[in-house]
């Protein structure tokens, strides 16, 4: 079933990708560029932006700390000035720290809120008035798995995720009439320089160039959720319709005497 309008038309797409750097964003900042997207890519990394966009064909860099309210204004300001508009706007900025009770730490919580939820949210401030206005375009905003219900050692990283997936569902509702699609993507594990840094098993792990695939293709055919890779995501989309009992029940057969975090997250940003 197709919840959005089914980007299939990819050339001179005009594509804001927020996290562009490293992991998925840069695999598919190479990917949109061979099927002839015109992209502006957004991350923290100066270096790293302006080395990407050199490879590219139809790629500036725009960097861009989506934590600082005024410079995500200037940054959709500058895409404005040179594009008119927005077709499409990937919000793949996003930080993880593990974390379980004995380990609160409230500054990594406040550091998780300021990247995985207000960054999007500061983006939302500035983008949505002219999605409106121009009744076209797409938000596709990446949250994780690892929102879609409680698991242990994510006190932070699993709520703000969470918030990112009642986020595009309110969303989608609000901007359909509008010809305005929403997605979002909740990976599971994928290799990238963040995850390679675990020391716990990753259970189905996939290449960052398979999960910017799997985004286009979902994209393509205007699904609502993209999640990947459907082996392991399908068993955590079971775990999520389950009572609280059978849900606490398996939670904790899942996790007893298992390496800490290993139900833990994609970390892909």
């Amino acid at each position: 079933m197709s919840f959005n309008p089914k980007l299939t038309q990819w050339q001179n797409k005009r594509v804001w990708l927020v996290g562009a750097s490293t992991g998925i964003g840069e695999a598919l900042a190479r990917q949109l560029d061979q099927l002839g997207c015109k992209q502006m890519l957004s991350a923290r990394s100066i270096d790293k932006l302006a080395t990407l966009a050199g490879e590219l064909q139809h790629a500036t860099a725009l960097p861009l700390d989506i934590t600082q309210q005024n410079a995500v204004k200037t940054a959709f300001d500058t895409i404005v000035a040179a594009w008119g508009g927005v077709d499409l706007i990937v919000l793949m900025a996003g930080t993880y720290s593990e974390m379980s009770v004995a380990e609160f730490d409230i500054e990594k919580v406040k550091q998780q809120i300021d990247v995985n939820l207000n960054g999007t949210m500061y983006v939302l401030a500035n983008t949505l008035p002219k999605l409106l206005e121009q009744k076209s375009g797409h938000l596709a905003i990446v949250s994780s798995v690892a929102g879609y219900r409680g698991l242990p050692n994510s006190l932070a990283y699993g709520p703000t995720k969470a918030a990112l997936i009642n986020l595009a569902e309110a969303l989608h509702v609000e901007l359909q009439p509008h010809n305005v699609g929403v997605s979002v993507i909740n990976p599971g594990f994928v290799d990238t320089p963040l995850t390679r840094k675990n020391t716990f098993p990753m259970p189905f792990l996939i290449t960052a160039e398979k999960a910017a695939q799997e985004i286009i293709t979902g994209l393509e055919k205007g699904e609502f959720e993209i999640h990947f890779p459907k082996a392991f995501t399908r068993t955590l989309r079971t775990l999520r319709i389950l009572p609280y009992s059978l849900y606490f029940a398996a939670v904790k057969k899942l996790t007893a005497n298992k390496p800490k975090a290993e139900l833990g997250h994609e970390q892909s940003k």
